[in-house]
């Protein structure tokens, strides 16, 4: 079952809170991550406005969800070369064409998360362990934030590679 992009994406932005959730509970990562950052749960509470929070958390999770697609399909690569001449006849059969012999190509959870998986190496752990070494955090923070945002882009990635309908951009 293949779905609308937008769906998709509002459904994988949906997979940071709730590993959040697990992953910073204080039984998990929770108290570790606060005392690697100096923090107690009575100061975390202070001035915390949760709709705020995990309404910008959902948001950043969502735009995480366009560029991530194009990560995980493949096709999506297909898909931008075209993109400016998608009004052109000879444009749309083609695409069409391709995608009824490739289109389901490389299209499991499987594959988008391993590359789901290759981002988060690529691209999380350089962005949090930089901003960590400026910030004086150290390895055991690194681990968590890091490892979080694996989990997630895992996450992420396969979902989008499952389940996102190429035929939705069309």
């Amino acid at each position: 079952m293949q779905l609308n992009f937008f769906l998709c994406a509002a459904i994988a932005a949906i997979i940071p809170l709730l590993v959040g959730f697990i992953w910073y509970n204080p039984n998990v990562f929770g108290n570790a991550w606060m005392n690697s950052i100096g923090m107690d749960e009575a100061k975390m509470k202070e001035k915390f406005n949760p709709i705020l929070v995990f309404g910008l958390c959902y948001v950043f999770a969502f735009l995480i969800s366009f560029p991530l697609s194009g990560i995980v399909i493949h096709q999506m690569g297909f898909f931008s070369m075209l993109q400016n001449h998608f009004t052109e006849p000879a444009t749309l059969k083609l695409f069409s064409e391709t995608m009824d012999l490739y289109g389901n190509d490389f299209r499991t959870f499987k594959h988008g998360a391993l590359h789901g998986g290759i981002t988060a190496i690529g691209f999380a752990l350089p962005i949090v362990a930089t901003s960590a070494l400026f910030e004086r955090r150290g390895l055991k923070y690194i681990a968590i934030v890091a490892g979080y945002w694996l989990v997630c882009l895992i996450l992420m990635g396969g979902f989008l590679c499952q389940f996102v309908d190429l035929k939705s951009f069309g």
